[in-house]
């Protein structure tokens, strides 16, 4: 595989650039291969510097549900930028897309937009701790939240690879406010929140863990948190960066029917474009500043030229069957694999994960366990067959609108062929 351009493009970024990359997992360091650097993408596929095109299955990381460079969004960016690039002020974009959310999402009574998922769960929890007059957080062994320093305690994606598994810079203040325990363990749960109840501001999680691959809740597993924090006063933050308009048009909570006191949003929401949200309850919201003594702020939050992205996007996502017909290609998918012994695919909604073990794992715990080897092999085989994968064991693959039939089926037949 030629890839000679991205290599030189990597040398050259590594001079500048810290490690040559603005994320940790895009350098590659799981894989046997160096990054390839994008030129394009187009519908389902992306093309590299070097001029190979691959079917992409990463998908900005779940954020582009219809796909590279789609003319409804695009349009709407290009009309938008034509305007101005951004104000510091209140447009009416901000409201159309905040109505839009609110009815995906019900239990989202009142929202603010930010940036990135990290800054809206951020948000989320310095929320819950002022509503609660509680320090401490709740959450699970392996589930990525961003990385806000009380997050970045046993955490997923990129940080799950790590030398350690938390981060340096770390206080241990922060630290100590935060629990993780393994998830789909409820009576552990109890025990722990139990034990911390005088204490506890929050629970957060990954309703449906999608940073240490895709990782499927026990049956009523929610509903028991859900009654367990309501009978502490303890609020409940479902993160749906990842599953927020990827389960449904209602996201995770909609589709197991669990209403969160807080809702954290990111991807989707931007159309591609550095978009995210947080929002619940209004006498929880109603905290926030400029009225309540709550902090938060943002100069880019809400630019005009993202929300107009937004709302292209998510008005997309309301077409009839959308979610029939993108459920309908993981359904395919996940069939061509039911043969293998050795290799668990894991899907659910537009998301699939292709465990390297012979188990299908409930938490952190059972992921680590699975075949790293294994895994580098098949990411640098797929690569050179013309499939990008995320480059990390731990991260979760996605389908999105414009994936074909065929490109599902020519996907599962090179798998299987480098699995058997």
């Amino acid at each position: 595989m030629a890839v000679k351009k991205s290599q030189t493009a990597f040398k050259r970024a590594q001079k500048h650039i810290a490690h040559g990359v603005n994320s940790p997992v895009r350098a590659f360091t799981q894989t046997d291969g160096k990054p390839v650097f994008i030129n394009s993408g187009r519908g389902s596929e992306i093309t590299s510097i070097d001029g190979k095109t691959y079917v992409d299955f990463c998908m900005s990381w779940g954020a582009l549900i219809h796909g590279h460079s789609d003319a409804d969004i695009n349009n709407a960016v290009k009309t938008a930028v034509n305007k101005g690039t951004g104000f510091g002020c209140p447009t009416e974009a901000e409201t159309e897309l905040a109505e839009l959310v609110k009815e995906a999402f019900p239990s989202i009574e009142t929202l603010r937009f930010v940036s990135s998922g990290t800054e809206a769960v951020m948000s989320a929890i310095r929320l819950a701790r002022g509503f609660t007059g509680r320090d401490k957080i709740i959450k699970f062994d392996g589930c990525y939240h961003g990385h806000s320093d009380s997050m970045l305690v046993k955490a997923g994606s990129g940080v799950a690879g790590a030398r350690q598994a938390s981060s340096a810079g770390v206080t241990g203040a922060s630290a100590e406010d935060t629990i993780s325990i393994p998830f789909n363990d409820i009576e552990l749960f109890k025990k722990v929140l139990n034990e911390n109840r005088s204490h506890v501001a929050a629970v957060i999680m990954e309703p449906v863990p999608a940073n240490m691959g895709l990782i499927i809740p026990e049956e009523s597993y929610l509903r028991s948190i859900r009654k367990i924090t309501e009978s502490f006063g303890v609020l409940l933050i479902f993160d749906e960066v990842i599953t927020g308009f990827r389960l449904g048009f209602g996201g995770a909570q909609e589709y197991f029917g669990i209403r969160p006191d807080i809702t954290c949003l990111g991807k989707i929401i931007g159309g591609g474009l550095p978009a995210a949200a947080f929002g619940g309850r209004k006498e929880i919201m109603d905290i926030l500043a400029p009225e309540g003594n709550v902090y938060q702020a943002g100069t880019l939050s809400g630019n005009p030229v993202v929300m107009a992205a937004g709302i292209a996007a998510v008005k997309k996502l309301k077409k009839k069957d959308f979610y029939a017909e993108m459920e309908l290609k993981t359904e395919r998918l996940q069939a061509a694999f039911g043969r293998l012994k050795k290799t668990k695919v894991v899907s659910l909604g537009s998301m699939f994960t292709l465990f390297f073990g012979g188990f299908k794992p409930g938490n952190f715990s059972d992921v680590m366990k699975t075949d790293a080897k294994k895994f580098r092999k098949f990411h640098s085989c797929m690569l050179r067959s013309g499939f990008y994968l995320p480059p990390s064991r731990f991260e979760t693959c996605f389908i999105s609108a414009s994936h074909t039939e065929r490109q599902i089926d020519l996907f599962a037949e090179k798998a299987l062929k480098i699995l058997d």
